[in-house]
């Protein structure tokens, strides 16, 4: 299953390593990555695979936003489907 992670914040060093290093502690892969620093503030998308996480994504979406408290970053994960359904024009 894939879900998406977004990340935005004010710019600062190590925001790619930090989400990465986190989300490979609970074996999440990195499909597809997207960011950019507009005016100080940055902003990434991430399409993850989450079928061999080894946490229930309900947690995991928990431990990344608390990584993002921690940084002063807003982190969201959501499943792929929730996330095109809440997008869809």
């Amino acid at each position: 299953m894939k879900a998406i992670v977004t990340v935005v914040g004010k710019d600062q060093v190590g925001i790619i390593a930090g989400v990465c290093i986190k989300l490979a502690e609970y074996n999440v892969n990195v499909l597809d990555i997207s960011q950019t620093v507009m005016q100080g503030y940055f902003t990434m998308m991430m399409v993850v695979d989450v079928t061999e996480a080894t946490i229930p994504l309900a947690q995991l979406a928990v431990e990344m936003e608390q990584e993002g408290k921690s940084r002063n970053l807003s982190i969201r994960l959501q499943r792929e489907d929730i996330f095109e359904a809440m997008h869809r024009v």
